[in-house]
C-alpha cells in the first residue's frame, strides 16, 4: 500500500460550478460534504500479496499545488506471470466509499497498462480515493490516496 499526502487527493477536486463541459466531475458538492463531515480514514489491507499488482501515480505531481480540473495519469505494473486485470479496477470515494468506478469510465478507458483522465473535477476541500487493482492470478493490492484542493 502506498499513501500519499492530503496534496494527493487534490488532483480530483473544484468546485463543481466551474467545471466546463468536457470536465469528468467524479464527485458532487454533497457527496464530499458527507464525507469530510463522516471523517476517518479509508483503512485498506495493511499488507498485499507478493506480487500483486501496483497502481503508480503518475499526474498529477503531488509534491506542487494541483490545479484542477487536472490530468490524471494511472500507470498499473504488474508481475509475472501474472498480468494487471483492468475489469477488477475500483475506485471508492471518501469515508463511505462511493463507488465512482462508472464514472471515470465515462471519461475514459481501464486497460491493462493503467488509465488516462484528461481533466477530473472535484469540489474543494479534503478527499480520499481507496484504488483496488486485481491481476490475473487473483492477487490484489489497495492503496490509498488523499489530498485536499483550495
Amino acid at each position: 500500500m502506498i499513501k500519499f499526502s492530503l496534496a494527493a487527493l487534490a488532483l480530483f477536486c473544484v468546485l463543481s460550478a466551474g467545471a466546463a463541459t468536457d470536465d469528468l466531475i467524479l464527485v458532487t458538492v454533497d457527496e464530499a460534504k458527507a464525507s469530510q463531515a463522516a471523517g476517518g480514514l479509508l483503512t485498506p489491507r495493511t499488507s498485499s500479496p507478493a506480487g500483486a499488482p501496483k497502481i503508480d501515480l503518475l499526474a498529477p505531481d503531488l509534491k506542487k499545488p494541483v490545479n484542477v480540473p487536472t490530468k490524471i495519469d494511472l500507470r498499473f505494473v504488474g508481475t509475472p506471470p501474472g498480468e494487471p486485470n483492468p475489469e477488477t479496477f475500483k475506485a471508492l470515494y471518501g469515508a463511505f466509499r462511493i463507488d465512482i468506478t462508472q464514472r471515470l469510465l465515462g471519461a475514459a478507458k481501464v486497460t491493462k497498462e493503467g488509465i488516462s483522465v484528461p481533466q477530473a473535477v472535484l469540489p474543494k476541500g479534503r478527499h480520499q480515493l481507496l484504488l483496488t487493482l486485481t491481476d490475473t492470478l487473483g492477487r490484489e493490492s489497495q492503496q490509498v490516496m488523499a489530498f485536499t484542493v483550495e
